[in-house]
Order: C-alpha cells, then sequence, then structure tokens
C-alpha cells in the first residue's frame, strides 16, 4: 500500500461550534434537526445555493460531537476561504438517506461533494453516478473504493499501529479483547491491519504471549453497544482480561464503564482514538492509557481546501499533495492524501493544551493535584 503521509502542519485554534439549521426527519439538504443529545445539525444548509464553486458535504451522522465541533467548521472556513459556498446535509446513519442525499445536494448546485460514508460500500453506487454526471467527490475520512474519487484522511493503519504499541508498553502478555467498529467502515480493518503490524495477533489467531479472548465489530462505533460487549467478554472470563484494544474514544467509554464496574477501571490498559475531551481527562485520570489523535481541524481544512481546487480541476490527481492508494479489499488505484496521527498519553497531555484542541480545567477535572504534569 503506497500512500503519503503528511506530518502535522500549523494548527487552526479558536474554530466556532456549527450553526444550527431547521428541523427535519430524513436528512434533507434544504432542512435540519436538533439530535437526541443536543448537537445540531450541519451549519450551511438553507435554499438552492449559487455560485461557481459550491461544495455539497454529507454527513453519515451528525449527532457525534467530533463532527460539529472540529471538521465542520475547519471545511466550512477552508472552502469559504477560497471563494466557494459550502452546503450539507445529514444522512442521521442511514445509508439509503445518505444515497439520496448525494443527489439532493447536485439538485441544490453542488458541483463537488464531500461524503463522510455511513457504508462504504453502499455509497458506492450513488458516489459513481455523482462522477458520472460531472461531479467530483472527496471521500472524507472513511474509505469509498471508486478510483475516480479522491481519498482523504488520516492514515488508519498507523493510528492503529500507535493504538497497540502504546496498549503493549503497558501489558504486552495475557488476555486481550478486541473492540472494532462499524463493520461497515473501512477504517475498522485499517486499525485492526496496524494492531497486526504491532505485533498483536491477527484475528482468529493468537501468539505464544497474547490470547484474544474476545473480538467483535461495534455498529455505528456506539459506546452502549461497547459497553454491553465489554461487560459480556468480562463475565465470559471471569474478568480476567489483561488489555483492551478499542478501536476509538468513544467505544473506549463505553469499555471502561464496564471496567468501572468491576473495579478495574485503571488497572487494565485502554486505547482509543480522536483526542476527544473525555478521553483526554481519563488518560489524565489514568484510566485510558492512550487516544491517538487526528486534528480534525487539519483533516478538515485539507479536505476544503481540496474541494475548491476540484471546482477548477475535476481530475483527483491534480490535487497538491496527493499520492497513489492502493485499496486493500478491492486493489482499487485512488489518489489520496494522508495526513499523520499523533498518539496522546500522559507523558504528552502538554501537546494538545498547546495546541488548543481542549483546556486544562477539562483534562484536569478530578484528577488529583500533581499527579500528571499537566494537572498542577
Amino acid at each position: 500500500m503506497k500512500v503519503r503521509r503528511i506530518a502535522s502542519v500549523a494548527l487552526v485554534a479558536g474554530l466556532v461550534l456549527a450553526a444550527c439549521g431547521s428541523d427535519d426527519d430524513g436528512g434533507d439538504a434544504s432542512s435540519s434537526s436538533e439530535s437526541p443529545s443536543g448537537s445540531e445539525a450541519p451549519a450551511g444548509t438553507g435554499g438552492e445555493a449559487s455560485g461557481d464553486c459550491v461544495v455539497g458535504v454529507s454527513w453519515n451522522n451528525y449527532q457525534e460531537e467530533r463532527w460539529a465541533k472540529w471538521d465542520e467548521p475547519a471545511l466550512k472556513d477552508a472552502i469559504e476561504a477560497g471563494g466557494g459556498t459550502y452546503i450539507s446535509n445529514d444522512a442521521k446513519s442511514s445509508s439509503e438517506t445518505q444515497a439520496s442525499n448525494l443527489e439532493n445536494l447536485i439538485s441544490q448546485g453542488a458541483n463537488v461533494l464531500v461524503v463522510l460514508a455511513q457504508d462504504g460500500t453502499a455509497i458506492k453506487p450513488a458516489v459513481a453516478s455523482s462522477i458520472e454526471q460531472g461531479v467530483p467527490v472527496i471521500a472524507y475520512d472513511r474509505l469509498i473504493e471508486d478510483e475516480n474519487a479522491l481519498y482523504i484522511s488520516f492514515d488508519n493503519v498507523r493510528v492503529g499501529e500507535m493504538e497497540a504499541e502504546a496498549v503493549l508498553s503497558v501489558v504486552d502478555s495475557g488476555n486481550f479483547v478486541i473492540i472494532k467498529g462499524n463493520s461497515a467502515d473501512a477504517n475498522a480493518d485499517f486499525l485492526r491491519e496496524g494492531y497486526v503490524n504491532a505485533g498483536v495477533p491477527p484475528v482468529g489467531e493468537n501468539s505464544d504471549t497474547i490470547t484474544i479472548v474476545g473480538e467483535s465489530y461495534t455498529d455505528n462505533w456506539d459506546p452502549a453497544i461497547a459497553q454491553t460487549t465489554m461487560e459480556q467478554y468480562l463475565t465470559a472470563n471471569n474478568n480476567e482480561v489483561d488489555a483492551v484494544l478499542s478501536e476509538n474514544d468513544g467505544m473506549a467509554g463505553g469499555v471502561i464503564a464496564a471496567l468501572e464496574a468491576q473495579g478495574l477501571a485503571g488497572q487494565i490498559p485502554v486505547s482509543g482514538q480522536d483526542g476527544d475531551q473525555a478521553a483526554l481527562n481519563r488518560i489524565a485520570l489514568g484510566t485510558q492509557t492512550v487516544s491517538v489523535w487526528k486534528d480534525a481541524r487539519e483533516l478538515g481544512t485539507t479536505a476544503g481546501e481540496a474541494a475548491v481546487a476540484l471546482c477548477a480541476n475535476p481530475d483527483p490527481a491534480s490535487v497538491s499533495g496527493t499520492a497513489p492508494f492502493t485499496t486493500p479489499e478491492s486493489g482499487v488505484d485512488m489518489a489520496s492524501i494522508l495526513l499523520e496521527p499523533i498518539p496522546i498519553t500522559q507523558d504528552n497531555l502538554n501537546v494538545v493544551l498547546d495546541a488548543g484542541w481542549t483546556d486544562e480545567a477539562t483534562v484536569c477535572e478530578g484528577v488529583e493535584s500533581g499527579t500528571v504534569d499537566v494537572c498542577p
């Protein structure tokens, strides 16, 4: 797999939370809704757009904190800085809705699409149709196997390697549990590939030192499902679990809740990714070992700039910074931009503080003074 890894660039600070729209129950780009959790629907939604560069963004599920707080503001700012117009809609975790949402965005005037796929396979026909209509597509954060799309994400195999390396530095043998993400998201398997690269046995195998006592995918990367799954693995193994490789921070929160119920939180290393605020606090508290930070502001900015470039030239390979990428499942050759992540542990929590990603009060909530360098 040939990729180009882009080092982290100067960080964008002070981004605002996404603005709200109006109610919707079907993900239509001309309307939006407030989520049950209180997250608002994508900013920039509204009537038919105008202009020479209209970028339509299809969110798979805008309820997740990250999209509204970090990705969307960076995307929108980069598009508007390049003279473009931003419009969006929300599939609300429905692959069927997302497919129709792409056509809806095009009908509103979008001449470039940025797609955060709910299901990377199910969305392929809609993506192919969009490209056939002359509307280039960026597969954002999650892979969509289409040779004519531009894939922009972090190096997710490397994310998996970093998660496993951090856990293995604490516990390198014993009973391991692996909590994977959504089976329809290629990132779940990229991360698992990274685990193997770092020394964790492949799926269905054990090694002389590591026994996989539980491994499963998690629908929609749902923390509640991850918690239930972890509870079941603890019961099945009489709590004899030595380490947990959780593929993201949300699920790590569910895993740690299950461990807390058994008095095991902080005794068993747990991985995650995304740099969620709660996860960074758990790292300071000692209940989570690592969160591999993928600065979503950098990703959003990169995708927004690429979208504007595609308005001028629809060839993905013409976008600055791209490199060849061959998909692992089908061997599809695509243009890609893969950014470099950063593993955050107790030893370098200052990195996210210095970058303005979080603040001391959030990281240090409930942390005993002096137990962590960043919590005086």
